[in-house]
């Protein structure tokens, strides 16, 4: 069964009185939901001690607990300094997001720059190495790092780029954003078909066990000529991409993905959306 929750919380997680991170899995459930990714884009600043108490409550509530690692990782970057920074950030995404008893960390690759795309994929291909060598150093080698779809033209992150990097090692699951991958390419998603080829592409790359379990983020995306703009909700009919043939694709191919819903202060709402059409699916 897919997993359905938001990117840190909706603005009805303070308009129902919840305060603190600890209140998470208890709006998680109320919201009829089943996952939660904790957003650390502006740094890891969440102590082990609350991390642990986060997954705890999150355990006794059955919800699945991710990261979303610091924006400012570059995995690409032609800097040696910041390469081998964006490694000690993923060490410490994984060390938190152990300590809530998650399993997934997701990861921005970084942008291209002046050099060519051919070459910052080389970059962040060598990077990634470092890092799973790092996490098997640390102990820390059964947590899953997924490197993200961009939705910029000028970032490392198209589909056939982010299924590359993960071909490297069988833990890494890539984390799809079909919103990102529509900004990108300017509104690519129009049929069930130009859904469907990015099922097959993770299948035919990776290979079924990771088609069936991907990560996925999803939410509608204003875009412009150089791809994204800004998240929106549900709400808006011009942007897209449509949730509906996701859900149809996701019960078609057997898969139970993560999917976790980014729209702009509406996110849980949102995934539940997503989690009830899916559901009215299997009747």
């Amino acid at each position: 069964m897919p997993k359905f929750g938001p990117a840190g919380t909706s603005d009805s997680f303070t308009a129902m009185g919840y305060k603190s991170s600890l209140d998470v899995p208890e709006y998680i459930i109320k919201m009829g939901l089943d996952c939660f990714e904790y957003q650390c884009g502006r740094g890891v600043n969440i102590g082990e001690e609350k991390a642990k108490s986060l997954g705890r409550l999150a355990a006794d509530a059955g919800v699945y607990l991710s990261l979303h690692a610091p924006y400012y990782i570059s995995m690409s970057s032609v800097e040696e300094e910041k390469r081998h920074n964006s490694v000690n950030y993923i060490i410490a995404s994984a060390k938190a997001v152990n300590a809530m008893g998650g399993e997934r960390i997701i990861v921005h690759t970084g942008s291209c720059g002046k050099i060519s795309r051919a070459e910052a994929l080389e970059l962040a291909c060598d990077t990634m190495k470092k890092a799973l060598e790092a996490l098997d150093s640390e102990g820390l080698g059964h947590i899953h790092i997924c490197p993200e779809t961009m939705g910029k033209v000028n970032q490392l992150g198209t589909l056939d780029e982010v299924l590359e990097l993960c071909s490297l090692d069988e833990r890494l699951i890539p984390c799809i954003d079909f919103g990102h991958l529509n900004a990108r390419d300017l509104g690519c998603f129009k049929t069930a078909a130009d859904f469907e080829r990015v099922f097959t592409a993770i299948k035919d790359k990776l290979g079924t066990d990771r088609l069936k379990n991907f990560h996925s983020h999803f939410s509608k995306i204003e875009y412009t000529a150089g791809g994204e703009k800004r998240h929106l909700t549900f709400e808006d009919d011009i942007f897209g991409p449509d949730y509906e043939p996701v859900m149809e694709l996701t019960l078609k191919y057997g898969c139970n993905p993560v999917f976790i819903c980014e729209s702009a202060g509406t996110q849980a709402e949102d995934a539940r959306t997503m989690k009830e059409y899916y559901l009215s699916l299997l009747k």
